[in-house]
């Protein structure tokens, strides 16, 4: 048995039996609501971004001073309300899932999800010490740190709806009555219920430490890395956790940096001041390190795959999907594809995702360990800035050639696993016509499209 078929034998049944789990389907067409928007955010965010000295200035001769600040408008309306979207998109889901109205599903996932989150946004005026709480929806939970409370609350949500739903708790008018003023009687006692459970699980959370749900889950999740430091086994701990969290859907980057990367800048910084005084680098780990060496791309080193994905796939969803994620990934980002492969919630794909940056980190660790590429010098770039060019400005020419390598490194190792979906999906796009065409033969009136 070759390795390929010793991984399609093990590794396909698991997949296949959560493809066909219920929560875990809502979660990932409804995250794929949304991806469409994440790509065109990513578009708008590459261009204010580019990373070119000059290339503010250049367009500010055009469009004015702040032009850059300006496009990255649509931005902010995706990727930092994006959990406000998924909470729509995995509340119509499941409740199509569950039989029960879309539209309603989706409005009371959102209502839930806002009775959990604290209206109230922590203010600091500059060149002031005072904190102001002001009233407002607070962004810092509508982007990527929400998620994960996103997606359960929508489950959870519609879950009650869907039970209150089905045991028949609902207003019936009489027939004469308009349908849409029909179907808003039917899910108020539905609604209710769930409201009130949301209500009980907020006032709960009152009364702890936290105050409420969203910080106790984003204080839990970070605990397991509050001793990450300094060391190849830190590094190595924290990017587990990272593309661990991506894989459940929760921004990985967003939960880990917040307790690593002041660690990293410390370290980046020490290097700076030892570079600008002609003294020996001090540190392997620092904030170069993690964006120049250890992922391409953005997590997963994604670009690995995109490129592995456009010389072997044959499918129309996976060639498609990579080409348009092609050039956001070569600037390091990569939602669209994490997204919409998906990575998130596929195990077969989790296993390189996490395997390909480590190896990054642990090659490039060593090679510098062993002198044979310089430390990365401190000096902060813009994470968009692509492969080679990041490397060449943060150790020179040497560190630029291995980031070649590197991807290299990582297009044979997503090779394998893309194979075996690859396959998967193919199988599924050559079948769907003729299933279409049977359903029409065999009852022309009930198929609709």
């Amino acid at each position: 048995m070759n390795f390929m078929q010793m991984l399609e034998d093990v590794l396909m049944p698991i997949a296949e039996k959560i493809g066909k789990n219920k929560y875990l389907l809502a979660i990932r067409d409804g995250f794929l609501i949304s991806s469409p928007l994440l790509i065109i955010g990513s578009l708008f965010l590459l261009v204010a971004n580019f990373p070119i000295p000059g290339w503010v200035d250049f367009w500010a001769q055009f469009f004015g001073d702040g032009w850059a600040s300006r496009l990255v408008q649509p931005v902010k309306a995706t990727f930092d309300v994006m959990t406000i979207l998924t909470v729509l998109g995995v509340g119509y889901s499941f409740g199509r899932q569950e039989d029960v109205d879309g539209i309603s599903s989706a409005i009371i996932a959102l209502v839930s999800f806002f009775i959990l989150t604290p209206f109230v946004t922590i203010f600091t005026p500059p060149n002031a010490t005072e904190i102001y709480m002001i009233n407002s929806i607070p962004l810092a939970w509508m982007g990527s740190k929400g998620i994960f409370i996103g997606l359960i609350t929508s489950i959870f949500s519609v879950s009650i709806f869907a039970k209150a739903w089905k045991k028949g708790w609902i207003i019936r008018l009489p027939e004469a009555v308009p349908p849409a003023v029909a179907r808003s009687f039917e899910v108020l006692i539905p609604s209710a219920v769930v409201m009130l459970v949301i209500f009980i699980i907020k006032t709960i959370f009152d009364f702890t430490p936290y105050k409420d749900i969203h910080t106790f889950v984003y204080t839990f999740l970070q605990s397991p890395l509050t001793k990450a430091g300094n060391t190849l086994g830190a590094m190595i701990t924290a990017y587990v956790f990272l593309h661990l969290f991506w894989f459940f859907g929760i921004n990985g980057s967003s939960v880990v940096g917040a307790v690593f990367n002041p660690v990293l800048r410390v370290l980046s910084l020490e290097n700076l001041d030892a570079f600008q005084n002609g003294s020996p680098l001090p540190n392997i780990i620092t904030g170069s390190f993690q964006d120049m060496f250890a992922t391409f791309g953005g997590a997963g080193s994604t670009l690995s795959l995109l490129i592995a994905a456009l010389i072997v796939c044959k499918s129309e969803r996976i060639r498609k999907l990579s080409g348009l994620s092609l050039v956001p990934g070569i600037f390091g980002i990569n939602e669209p594809i994490i997204y919409g492969l998906p990575i998130m919630l596929n195990p077969l794909m989790f296993i390189p995702f996490v395997i390909v940056p480590t190896v990054n980190i642990i090659i490039a660790y060593y090679a510098m360990l062993w002198n044979i590429i310089p430390y990365t010098n401190g000096v902060s770039i813009p994470w968009t800035t692509p492969i080679f060019i990041s490397g060449f400005l943060v150790t020179g020419l040497k560190g630029a050639i291995l980031q070649i390598i590197l991807l290299v490194l990582g297009i044979f190792m997503y090779i394998p696993f893309l194979k075996i979906i690859d396959k998967q999906y193919l199988k599924e796009e050559l079948s769907a016509p003729k299933k279409e065409v049977n359903a029409s033969d065999d009852n022309d009136d009930d198929f609709k499209l």
